[in-house]
């Protein structure tokens, strides 16, 4: 959307654009060319006006601002809105008024005179998409984005050090940045946001959201702007059952489900008891290609077998592709040399500790290095990024053999393609799926969270990038993920895997008022630290818990992926249908559109509307 706003003067008129890669382009009008000539172009006495706005994908520059960009004259000047530092004003009483802008590269562009006067109109209509205020050290200068004032600043205004590097990390490898950075959260991140003068402690709401919505662009989370005046919808999602888990499926279970000719005979019943119970390790080499795909789960052993034969030929012919290239070729080859390097950092550091990949010149290493190298000519569009060798290293370990790990490894990433991508509008969309679960679980603990600026649930930006891998111990994301596999019992359980490690958190994060920076901290400590099973308990409950509501809003269905039934009024008379048994988990629907949003006071009460004015929030994804 496109803000333009005219200011008229004489031979002055300013349009500003909304977005941040909106810039604004003055130049000498054609009067003042014409009267006063060439021998007055060296003057900074000239009338100007706006001739033009200009959107443009953002480029790195060596400065904030582009000059004669058309070459049509030396006093033209564009620069964007973002780049802008200061603008100094001219002294009271000397003469006619004028502007001079300071980029943040400290770049001081020509002078803006206004010969007759109406600068402060420029200024007003700046402040509407900037923070300006006074410089303490000259009246004359005003300071965007200083940090005194109570309104949101975009990421773009916080390109100073501290924060510049830390900010530059996640836009350009959010997956070093979680993993390091902000595994070592101290209060330099706070500090550097908000300054050292006790009168900005208080940060305002949006900020930090805006902080993040633009280091992963698209980005939309819920952020109350006037909280108390909205549309309330107050679901009540009744009494959450008791969950049991079972022992693994032991080999004999297996082979029981297996026809003479190697077919699986029942696959959802043994997907039920994966998803109860786990794989015990004896099994998980052979199940997982059926969990990933890899093996089809009606196909027969000798199908298996010669399907492993065409993937073996097909998998050495792309490994010899890279192979086969010389030191000459990847010399002008950026994009391979790139992704090697990058791989050879990575491998070197992934899972350590572990007895499969410890010590110099471990074949696992070695396993680990190809595989990736050669997923690269698999998916060249997509290559490495970083996060990739932790999802392919427990399957290696478990595996145990290159080309089944490789092609596991492909369906596995088939399903986090989305998440590695440049866009990343995996992200973009789990952050926001969260945000809805987890408001209807609990709107209390979202406004605790909004009011602490982590409304937007950035600190599960690891867990949803490589599906957990850091938080829990090597056994037991194995016991992890082939639950997640099964893709029971709902479409994004791993989602409410996060609302249920988020619960068992929530009283220590409340009552010990944490803020933001102490919320980050806590969560990125949790590492290594949660039960596995317990977890899974919680996660396998609140699914029930939500199939049983016979009132559940739109978005929470779409997310769970619940079929779409005829919508009920609330105060409707339900009949029978309040005797009704829990639902099915092959069966799921959804009853009603209502969208769960927070209170002013967090509370959760029976299923009511409330209608207010002013704004209405809503948690569907725009």
């Amino acid at each position: 959307d496109q803000i333009t706003l005219y200011i008229w003067r004489k031979l002055c008129m300013t349009t500003i654009l909304q977005d941040s890669s909106s810039v604004v382009e003055w130049t000498q009008t054609p009067k003042e060319k014409s009267l006063r000539g060439s021998d007055h172009q060296n003057s900074y006495e000239a009338e100007w006006d706006m001739v033009n706005t200009v959107s443009f994908k953002k480029k790195p520059r060596s400065n904030g601002g582009t000059f004669n960009a058309n070459g049509e004259s030396k006093w033209s000047f564009q620069f964007s809105l973002t780049d802008l530092k200061s603008i100094k004003q001219n002294k009271e009483g000397m003469g006619w008024s004028y502007l001079v802008f300071c980029l943040k590269d400290d770049v001081i562009l020509p002078a803006l005179h206004f010969h007759h006067g109406d600068s402060k109109l420029l200024i007003e209509s700046l402040e509407r998409y900037v923070v300006l205020c006074d410089s303490p050290q000259d009246k004359r200068i005003l300071l965007v984005n200083c940090q005194n004032k109570s309104l949101s600043l975009s990421f773009e205004n916080l390109l100073d050090e501290p924060t510049y590097g830390l900010i530059q990390k996640l836009r350009k490898d959010p997956y070093t940045a979680t993993m390091g950075g902000f595994s070592k959260v101290t209060n330099y991140i706070f500090d550097s946001l908000r300054g050292s003068d006790p009168s900005t402690q208080q940060r305002p709401p949006s900020e930090m959201a805006d902080f993040l919505s633009d280091a992963i662009p698209g980005l939309k989370i819920n952020q109350q702007e006037e909280p108390g005046f909205e549309v309330i919808t107050r679901i009540a999602l009744g009494k959450r059952p008791e969950v049991v888990r079972r022992e693994p499926v032991s080999a004999e279970e297996w082979t029981k489900n297996m026809d003479l000719e190697g077919r699986i005979l029942n696959a959802d019943s043994i997907k039920q008891m994966i998803f109860k119970g786990g794989l015990c390790h004896a099994l998980r080499k052979e199940v997982w290609k059926f969990l990933l795909g890899y093996f089809p789960w009606h196909s027969t052993r000798e199908e298996r077998t010669n399907l492993q034969k065409r993937k073996i030929d097909e998998y050495f012919r792309m490994k010899l592709q890279w192979k086969s290239v010389s030191d000459e070729q990847e010399k002008r080859n950026s994009r391979l040399r790139d992704y090697r390097n990058l791989i050879e950092k990575d491998v070197n550091r992934t899972d350590r500790t572990n007895k499969f990949y410890e010590g110099q010149n471990n074949p696992g290493l070695i396993l680990l290095h190809d595989i990736l190298m050669t997923y690269c000519m698999y998916d060249f569009d997509l290559g490495y990024v970083q996060g990739m060798s932790d999802l392919l290293s427990p399957i290696l370990y478990v595996m145990e053999n290159e080309v089944d790990a490789f092609w596991c490894f492909v369906s596995y990433m088939d399903q986090m393609h989305e998440n590695f991508e440049e866009q990343m509008q995996g992200m973009k969309t789990q952050l926001i799926q969260l945000s809805t679960l987890l408001r209807l679980l609990d709107s209390g603990f979202c406004s605790y969270l909004e009011s602490q600026d982590s409304g937007y649930l950035y600190f599960c930006f690891r867990w949803l990038l490589i599906r957990f891998k850091r938080e829990f111990s090597f056994q037991n994301i194995l016991r992890l993920w082939e639950v997640m596999w099964t893709e029971l019992p709902c479409q994004n359980f791993h989602l409410l895997i996060c609302c249920a490690i988020l619960e068992s958190e929530k009283q220590q994060i409340m009552d010990k008022h944490y803020g933001f920076n102490e919320i980050l901290k806590h969560i990125n400590e949790l590492s290594m630290k949660i039960d596995v099973e317990d977890v899974l308990c919680k996660a396998e409950a609140i699914s029930m818990q939500m199939m049983n509501c016979k009132e559940l809003p739109q978005a929470v269905c779409e997310v769970l992926g619940m079929k779409n039934s005829a919508v009920t009024i609330p105060d409707s008379d339900i009949g029978e249908d309040e005797n009704v048994a829990p639902m099915n988990h092959s069966a799921l629907t959804c009853q009603n559109i209502s969208m769960p949003v927070a209170a002013a006071n967090g509370t959760r009460d029976n299923t009511q509307q409330v209608a207010v004015t002013l704004s209405a929030h809503r948690l569907t994804p725009t």
